[in-house]
């Protein structure tokens, strides 16, 4: 199986970066079931790079039903110590417009029908969340997104929302209430998940519209996200392929020993099924 130390999870269009070499689509069964779709692995230079189209091919699955612990579990698989995922959003402030990109570093999880944790079944853990987001892959990819010509906000707090319909404006206007920037339907639970995988995680969030709440703005509609979103294909292409060359050899950030000492399921007590399931993620740590 070909490895990746960097994993990248959105459109079906993003693996075509100039420069990618080594190309292979490769399937991944796991504890938690079959990922989105084929995952296309490449080389850019030295550096093994995986990219999984969150939706399918085609985009056929709908937010709530994304397999996020098998899409997860299966770049952990090849290797993957970094995920850069590339979010469409609504943006709750004037000054953050449709074009926009934003590096968020709070979440606001409004999901409720999502399975956001590999654990249970007998097996406890809980992880460190206060900072959701990896801030130093965080930097890196503001640095990247300003240099590559991109509007891009170093900072936001990202509301998700469980979908697949957009915001009421009573929802829209509690959630700028809040003080929230952005509002999406897919960092969580990627975000969480990657976090018990002990991998790195940061979002290209690229505003699509202002959600519900200002009047004067037009509503909400598909065909608005899809077109502002590939406008913003080019440039997501140029910040991942630099933040490629950017990345340390080594990590320091808590993200790397996130389970260290969350797990609170004493190893004796755990069956050879429930450690055998749960080995790529906390066999380092249970003997």
């Amino acid at each position: 199986m070909p490895q990746a130390k960097i994993g990248v999870i959105g459109g079906t269009g993003l693996y075509d970066i100039e420069g990618l070499t080594s190309i292979k689509e490769v399937d991944i069964e796991t504890p938690f079931g079959m990922p989105s779709d084929s995952i296309v692995v490449g080389r850019l230079g030295q550096v093994g790079i995986a990219f999984l189209p969150r939706h399918g091919k085609g985009h056929r699955i709908i937010p709530t039903e994304i397999p996020s612990r098998a899409n997860i579990y299966a770049l952990k698989k090849l290797g993957v110590e970094h995920i850069i995922s590339i979010n469409s959003c609504g943006s709750f402030k004037e000054e953050l417009k449709p074009g926009d990109m934003v590096i968020p570093d709070q979440l606001i999880d409004r999901t409720f029908a999502r399975e956001c944790t590999f654990f249970g079944e007998g097996v406890v853990a809980h992880i460190p969340f206060a900072e959701p987001f990896c801030p130093a892959l965080s930097q890196v990819l503001y640095e990247a997104a300003k240099e590559v010509g991109a509007t891009v906000h170093p900072k936001g707090t990202y509301v998700a929302m469980e979908g697949p319909a957009f915001s009421t404006r009573a929802e829209s206007r509690l959630h700028r209430s809040w003080g929230a920037d952005i509002i999406g339907m897919t960092a969580s639970p990627e975000a969480k998940l990657a976090r018990e995988a002990e991998i790195c995680y940061a979002s290209i969030a690229c505003v699509t519209d202002y959600d519900s709440w200002m009047e004067r703005s037009e509503a909400v509609t598909v065909d608005t996200i899809i077109s502002c979103m590939r406008r913003n294909i080019d440039l997501a292409k140029k910040i991942i392929k630099l933040a490629v060359t950017r990345l340390p050899e080594k990590r320091d950030c808590g993200c790397a020993s996130a389970l260290k000492t969350a797990i609170v399921t004493a190893p004796a007590v755990m069956t050879l099924e429930q450690k055998k399931k749960f080995n790529l993620l906390i066999g380092k740590y249970i003997s």
